[in-house]
Parts: structure tokens; C-alpha cells; sequence
């Protein structure tokens, strides 16, 4: 993306990513973090029992501040990315695409999510699925995780590794 037509400007370098000159990485969590994470987490809804055992990554800012997270749930019979959020004052300059794919770098096998987003997703390599869905989607949706979600806007979605 370039500068002039209105989109942010995306270098990719050693130091992670930036967004219109603002510096911002996307790195795999270190125990250090887990205390944010999971303030943040909580601060968007997005906790989830044994999350901290969970493969995590984290979105810094130039001061090296934890701004987003994300999660690799290992399921008996998948992978699941969970728990993708970005504090409100951080988003709209590509930290959760970042997240997404810090954490798709470093998966060992296809990963799945379920959300009511489908779109982001599809903009970051995902595509909705509605056959070969891994049996713990379904038992999850039967637990309060989904509660106050409108479970008619779930799309599960599959991106596999390159």
C-alpha cells in the first residue's frame, strides 16, 4: 500500500511492522507479558479459562507497550485462533492483521476460528467453511463462551499454512 491513495502506508521490516511511520511489532508473547494479556483479554471480553497455557502472541507499540493479543488453542482435533483483540485507542493501523499473521507464521498445521466477522478474516487468508468442521466447534458453542453472541452471524473459517 502506498501513500497518495488514502490507505495506510505497510513496511514490512526486521523490526516487525509499521503503519504510517508508527512503529509497531508483532512478536510471540514471553511469560513477562501474560500479566497484560490477560488484562487485556479481560478488558475486551476476549479471557477464557487456561488461556495463559494457550500459544499467545502480542502487538507492541514503539514503546514497547502490549496493545493486542492473540491466541493458538490446540484442540484434540485442530488448531483454533482465539481471543483476537486490540485495545480501542490501537486499532484501525493493522495491529490485528499483524497478530493474525505473527501467529499464522508459526502454526504448525491449518488453523480455524469462529467468528461473526468473516470478512476480516477473509481479508487475511481464511475462507468459510460449512463441511469438515473439527468436532469441537460445535461442543463449544454449547458451552457460555458463545452466550450473547448472535450464533446465526457464526462462520467457522479455515486458513491452511504455506
Amino acid at each position: 500500500m502506498g501513500e497518495g491513495n488514502g490507505l495506510p502506508r505497510r513496511i514490512r521490516g526486521l523490526a516487525g511492522f509499521c503503519y504510517n511511520r508508527s512503529p509497531m511489532r508483532a512478536r510471540k508473547a514471553r511469560k513477562a507479558d501474560l500479566p497484560r494479556i490477560v488484562e487485556l483479554s479481560r478488558s475486551l471480553g476476549l479471557d477464557y479459562p487456561g488461556m495463559e497455557e494457550d500459544g499467545l502472541w502480542v502487538a507492541e507499540d514503539d514503546g514497547g507497550r502490549v496493545v493486542g493479543a492473540v491466541a493458538l488453542k490446540k484442540h484434540a482435533d485442530c488448531l483454533e485462533l482465539c481471543a483476537l483483540g486490540v485495545e480501542p485507542a490501537g486499532r484501525g493501523r493493522g495491529t490485528a492483521k499483524a497478530l493474525v499473521e505473527a501467529l499464522m507464521a508459526e502454526a504448525p498445521g491449518p488453523v480455524h476460528l469462529a467468528t461473526v466477522i468473516p470478512g476480516f478474516f477473509e481479508a487475511c487468508g481464511f475462507r468459510a467453511i460449512d463441511r469438515d468442521i473439527p468436532a469441537s466447534f460445535p461442543a463449544k458453542r454449547a458451552t457460555s463462551w458463545c452466550d450473547g453472541c448472535d450464533r446465526s452471524r457464526c462462520t467457522i473459517m479455515l486458513r491452511t499454512v504455506s
